[in-house]
């Protein structure tokens, strides 16, 4: 594997801050992560952020095809150049922002579900998760690399100052463990902390648990727009009608205290709150 940075000087390009640019340079990790994913001869993965491919080649190498998605044109042609070079056919290379891909149009135009890896874009990093979490009944699974504070915030537990949004949503309908740790020193350029790789396993079915997801999204993110208000406060008015004398009702009717804060409450209650919500005021 060539390093990043002769690369990037060989094709007189450098590295785009405001995309989040920070290019695995270790093989060796890179291997690790792949491994770690479980990747098998029949799967097709979607790649986020393709880069300068050090994740792509040994994906490739594993799986039966990579739809290796990439928003910097200027990595296209880099790309196919290293690939071909690697004597690797099954990757198809797709100029596209990740925000804006059909998802579920690519699994249909493959027949089967995908896995999702990539090194997330640290500035976008949140997006695209919560659009994979919408897009899930295509996916198989996912293998993500986050900067560390994000990754412990997804993976944080009610009552701990990381817990939000992102950790309600998640694990409502997935598992997650962590699956490695890479040092800030393996890219280039370095980011400021290290990341964790993070392996989400969606639950079959977790959608017919509650009313409505959509729903239940709008509730977890109304409670912790305002995570220094009691619940009562912090939910008043993110429906027409529901000021905060309704909402502390409904807490009340599904045995919350409306003096608690968002971070405290599990995402069983988050789904029990919803549920209440969506059947008697929505």
């Amino acid at each position: 594997m060539t390093s990043p940075q002769t690369l990037m000087k060989a094709w007189n390009l450098h590295p785009k801050k405001q995309l989040g640019q920070n290019f695995l340079s270790d093989p060796n990790m890179a291997g690790v992560i792949v491994k770690k994913a479980g990747i098998t001869a029949d799967d097709v993965v979607l790649e986020i952020g393709a880069g300068l491919g050090s994740l792509t080649r040994p994906l490739a190498k594993k799986a039966r095809k990579v739809i290796a998605v990439e928003k910097d044109h200027r990595l296209i042609g880099l790309l196919h150049t290293e690939l071909t070079a690697a004597g690797l056919s099954n990757v198809s290379l797709m100029e596209q922002d990740i925000l804006k891909l059909d998802i579920p149009s690519v699994a249909a135009s493959e027949k089967c579900t995908l896995v999702v890896i990539g090194n997330v874009p640290y500035n976008i990093s949140s997006q695209i998760l919560v659009k994979i979490l919408k897009a899930r009944s295509c996916i198989k699974k996912t293998v993500l690399m986050f900067q560390k504070e994000l990754a412990q915030r997804i993976t944080a537990s009610p009552g701990s100052k990381s817990y939000g949004r992102l950790s309600a949503m998640v694990q409502y309908c997935a598992q997650v463990e962590i699956l490695t740790e890479v040092k800030a020193g393996l890219f280039y350029p370095k980011p400021n902390i290290d990341s964790l790789v993070l392996g989400i396993h969606f639950n079959p079915g977790a959608e017919k648990l509650v009313r409505n997801e959509t729903f239940l999204f709008d509730v977890i993110k109304a409670a912790f727009s305002k995570r220094r208000k009691t619940l009562r406060n912090a939910l008043a008015g993110f429906i027409p009608g529901f000021d905060a004398k309704v909402a502390a009702k409904a807490l009340e009717e599904t045995n919350i205290a409306p003096v608690r804060r968002a971070e405290t409450l599990t995402v069983e209650e988050f789904m029990a709150l919803s549920n209440h919500i969506y059947d008697v005021y929505q």
